[in-house]
């Protein structure tokens, strides 16, 4: 009769893992276990027709354990599922968020029941749709997802809209101008060894979109050129290599420069993109943005943002951190994991954007990636970088190559 009770998960306080959602299913249940039927959960962008969703929601039995969604499932095993399913990875489904989806409290109260039993492992957060729906199957004990046509990703003008109780707004946040070229400085980590096949595709591809940009190497190269942070170049986490480029960026570079962007040298980005998507960030506010992970976070972790598809800072944040007597604890630490730690103990947010991706088009279901204008991508491995890039990221889908005009297909990719 009345509205719905909305609740933001950021605050809800107590928790840093309460965007992995299943830390606060306590609180669901104590809160709502007795006088509420389903709990829905969708993101900031989902529009939601309320009455079309309880008519949806009318058709199932309140008093039965259900797990309702728009199912996504793998084409292939993929590496942000440590190779799930591998047999046959399109068996198992999994929500997708921006359709929003749905726990009935019967299901609410049993997952309480057994987090308070087994609190969850002290491990990563990667891809918190694919772990939640792992986490309530419960090794095949649990319900699988049941799929909802009402439950959509579409756009809100497009023409099928009339049969969704929710439908999703496919367009790039832009909360004003796009910040300026000049006011983004790129910093790129590379090492020798990749001079010769890595560099080149970042030339061939996004370096033109960047006004302020240095590639951070093992050794100086002038024809690139890179500069020699005197910094020995590890086999895994780079987070000397990474501290040395934030205290550079804080001497060296302009003071007017608010924003700093440190990418991998296989990194596809949009500067493009990112330069709107920032529009709606305050640089004078310490910001630490991309694609978020998490560890630990059900014993007292942390969040941080993975490398791979690039870290944003304000100067801000770079300020307050190396203020902070927060360093690596040793050279080959993994950076973005230190980082996170770092910026959790300085109690400065981790801010997620799902338009940044630690790993390559092809290892997110399409149906995923249909509803996102993204930002980055990560990972030269068994593809076409250059085309990935024109196909995915450039500034317009249909871009000048050499001169000419090269269309590609999403589909081939």
């Amino acid at each position: 009769k009345g509205l719905p009770t909305v609740l933001l998960t950021h605050q809800m306080d107590g928790h840093e893992g309460a965007w992995t959602i299943l830390p606060l299913m306590r609180d669901f249940s104590v809160t709502y276990g007795r006088n509420s039927s389903w709990i829905f959960f969708c993101e900031e962008d989902t529009r939601i027709q309320v009455v079309k969703l309880l008519e949806t929601l009318g058709r199932f039995d309140e008093s039965k354990e259900w797990f309702l969604g728009k199912a996504l499932y793998d084409e292939e095993s993929t590496i942000i599922h440590h190779y799930a399913f591998a047999e046959n990875p399109t068996v198992f489904k999994f929500p997708d968020f921006a359709a929003g989806w749905a726990l009935s409290i019967p299901l609410v109260n049993k997952l309480a029941k057994k987090l308070k039993s087994e609190p969850l492992k002290s491990d990563f957060t990667i891809d918190l749709k694919h772990e939640i729906a792992l986490y309530i199957w419960q090794k095949g004990e649990g319900p699988h997802l049941t799929p909802v046509p009402e439950f959509c990703t579409d756009d809100v003008n497009s023409n099928k809209v009339d049969q969704c109780a929710t439908t999703f707004s496919n367009f790039l946040p832009l909360c004003g101008e796009p910040v300026k070229k000049e006011d983004v400085f790129v910093a790129v980590k590379t090492c020798q060894k990749f001079h010769g096949d890595r560099i080149p595709v970042v030339k061939q591809t996004w370096e033109r979109e960047a006004a302020l940009i240095e590639y951070y190497s093992d050794y100086a190269d002038i024809s690139i050129p890179t500069v020699d942070l005197g910094i020995p170049n590890t086999d895994r986490g780079h987070c000397g290599k990474t501290f040395a480029i934030l205290e550079r960026f804080l001497n060296l570079s302009s003071p007017r420069t608010p924003w700093l962007v440190i990418v991998d040298d296989d990194t596809l980005i949009s500067i493009f993109r990112l330069r709107k998507l920032l529009s709606c960030y305050d640089p004078n506010e310490p910001v630490f943005l991309g694609e978020r992970y998490g560890y630990g976070l059900g014993t007292g972790g942390y969040s941080y943002i993975t490398g791979g598809g690039g870290m944003v800072f304000s100067r801000i944040a770079v300020q307050r951190l190396l203020a902070s007597k927060c360093r690596c604890y040793s050279m080959d630490a993994p950076d973005d994991m230190v980082l996170g730690m770092c910026f959790s103990g300085l109690g400065i947010p981790i801010t997620h954007s799902p338009l940044f991706h630690q790993a390559r088009p092809m290892d997110y279901p399409k149906d995923y990636l249909s509803h996102q204008i993204p930002v980055s991508f990560h990972k030269h491995w068994n593809i076409d970088p250059v085309k990935v890039y024109f196909t995915w990221l450039a500034p317009n889908t249909e871009e000048s190559l050499n001169g000419k005009k090269v269309v590609y297909n999403r589909e081939d990719l």
